[in-house]
């Protein structure tokens, strides 16, 4: 049994070519907070506001040449005076799947505007993933059904269990992997549980596609995106890649195509022109930090249980007299004024999305 939980971008990338105003300072705004953070020797980001949005400035620039990367909780933009392009701007995950490229586009335009900039040349899509979440109750494929044009793949296994199936390199790469595992063991995004409606079971197709091929089918801008990208998921899913059940034909394009891959044909061909949002609740992804911090907390306080247990030369020390030892602990390195402000800067890290 297969059948599709969530279709859409988790990943897009776009150079925006901008010029800045004679009444712009932008570029020497950030600069002297990055100088105030090298000279500080801090390693912690700064938080600031320009314009219309608000973001964190980070201490170092990017590996690929430009000087600043500000961070909130829609993009991740690295940007440089004299860079070409000017603006090389990541749409976060949880944007994507929140708005819709249309609707973060127009917000980074609206920014740009407020701080003084202007488009000189239309912006440029440099990576698009398009992701299928299914919930499959038996994984009963491999490396082996699949036919591709692609001349390089890759296997993860744990347990001996097949996690991820990777195919490609470069331009197009396609993975098939189980989301649930990625979710549990890095990104953490928990919010996808209740866009599922289910925390098991759910596996993830998921093409990643760069800019040449983008270009081929006439996908440069965000505009274009919405309307051509029907075309390009039908060439990725029915020529470049098709998942099959072997028989003893020799020739395996004949080999019968698989339910999971009929399924997925359909939905591209039923699909409709723009992106659709989903309602994604505000507090998940704190919640999902919480839990992970408690998780934290929780080890911690057994460690400090056997500390205790070894100097006092007791029985095993219980949860409650852990918990009374922490707070006394805590109360003597407590200081009210790093703490507020503490606080407050992990505030501001997590409404720009630093988790």
């Amino acid at each position: 049994m297969v059948r599709l939980l969530l279709a859409g971008i988790d990943t897009l990338e776009c150079a925006y070519y901008l010029a800045n105003s004679a009444n712009c300072d932008f570029f020497a705004f950030i600069g002297s907070i990055k100088e105030y953070l090298r000279q500080s020797k801090s390693r912690d980001s700064q938080h600031a506001k320009y314009g219309n949005m608000e973001f964190l400035v980070e201490p170092y620039g990017s590996g690929s040449g430009y000087p600043f990367i500000l961070n909130n909780k829609d993009f991740r933009i690295q940007c440089g005076e004299f860079n070409n392009p000017s603006f090389h701007v990541k749409f976060s995950s949880e944007s994507l799947w929140r708005d819709s490229p249309q609707v973060l586009h127009d917000r980074f335009i609206a920014w740009a505007s407020s701080a003084g900039f202007e488009p000189f040349k239309q912006e440029g899509l440099s990576r698009v993933d398009f992701s299928f979440d299914y919930s499959v109750s038996t994984m009963n494929f491999d490396e082996d059904s699949m036919v591709t044009m692609s001349d390089k793949d890759s296997i993860h296994r744990e347990n001996n269990q097949i996690q991820t199936l990777t195919f490609g390199k470069g331009d197009v790469v396609l993975r098939i992997y189980n989301k649930v595992a990625e979710i549990n063991q890095s990104s953490h995004k928990e919010w996808f549980f209740d866009l599922w409606g289910q925390k098991e079971h759910v596996w993830r197709i998921e093409w990643q596609v760069r800019k040449e091929t983008l270009k081929r089918f006439g996908i440069r801008t965000i505009e274009e995106l919405g309307q051509k990208k029907k075309g390009l998921l039908k060439w990725l899913s029915g020529n470049h890649d098709t998942l099959r059940i072997p028989s003893l034909d020799n020739n395996r394009s004949r080999w019968p195509l698989h339910p999971l891959w009929v399924d997925l044909q359909m939905q591209i061909e039923n699909m409709e022109e723009g992106d659709a949002g989903n309602q994604i609740e505000d507090c998940a992804s704190i919640r999902s930090l919480e839990k992970r911090n408690v998780i934290s907390v929780y080890g911690y306080l057994k460690r400090l249980a056997a500390i205790r247990s070894i100097m006092l030369k007791e029985k095993n020390t219980s949860l409650p007299e852990a918990l009374k030892r922490l707070e006394r602990q805590v109360r003597r390195i407590h200081d009210p004024m790093t703490w507020e402000m503490d606080v407050e800067k992990r505030i501001k890290e997590m409404e720009h999305g630093r988790w």
